[in-house]
């Protein structure tokens, strides 16, 4: 609407300009309260590629301790004239003058009698499915529970899931407990084996099917 100014003067559009003014305030009023958006979602991309790296040395670290076992008073390596390195994909089966060890687990699987007992019989035959039997139940278990990791493992290195087993006995083991041990591996579905000894340098080797 249209006020009318004095008699001899043109009427003002006061609410036209008004509007105007309005619309100019409300642009000025945006600009200066306006914010940069603000990111509603997190981004795990960079997360992702930080666990990736952390799982690939975790799983070298992993590989390596197993193949550089530390020897004792206990545990004393057979020396052969092998110069092969020792594979890192293997699982260890640590056998020394008392126990009998899986993997990284500081914990004994078994702990094993005398020299002598062992050499005639083998381990005790409330560890076995029958007196007669070659296979020892707990290493069994202990087998199983680690396979199912290794296969893992494997599938994430890009490897087949044929799980193989480095044998680190002493030099003293009597031969029907290795028998045993290795009766145990392949009812565990181990397909290859491999039994660490000292070369002539003092390095480790590895010999096996």
């Amino acid at each position: 609407m249209s006020q009318q100014g004095a008699p001899g003067r043109p009427a003002k559009k006061v609410e036209a300009a008004s509007v105007v003014k309005f619309k100019a305030e409300l642009r000025k009023a945006i600009r200066r309260n306006a914010k940069d958006p603000e990111i509603d979602f997190l981004n795990i991309t960079a997360m992702m590629d930080m666990m990736t790296i952390i799982l690939v040395f975790l799983l070298k670290s992993m590989s390596s301790s197993q193949a550089a076992p530390p020897q004792s008073e206990d545990l004393k390596l057979p020396k052969s004239v092998m110069t092969s390195q020792p594979k890192e994909e293997c699982i260890a089966v640590m056998i020394s003058k008392s126990q009998i060890l899986v993997g990284d687990d500081p914990s004994p699987i078994l702990m094993l009698p005398s020299r002598e007992a062992l050499a005639q019989s083998g381990v005790d035959a409330r560890h076995k499915p029958s007196p007669n039997s070659l296979e020892i139940i707990p290493l069994r278990n202990a087998l199983q529970s680690v396979r199912e990791v290794d296969k893992q493992v494997r599938k994430a290195k890009g490897l087949d899931d044929k799980s193989e087993a480095i044998i680190i006995a002493d030099a003293t083991t009597p031969y029907r407990l290795l028998l045993e041990v290795l009766y145990t591996l392949g009812q565990s579905q181990f397909g290859k084996f491999h039994l660490m000894v000292m070369t002539g340098a003092g390095s480790n080797a590895a010999a096996g099917k």
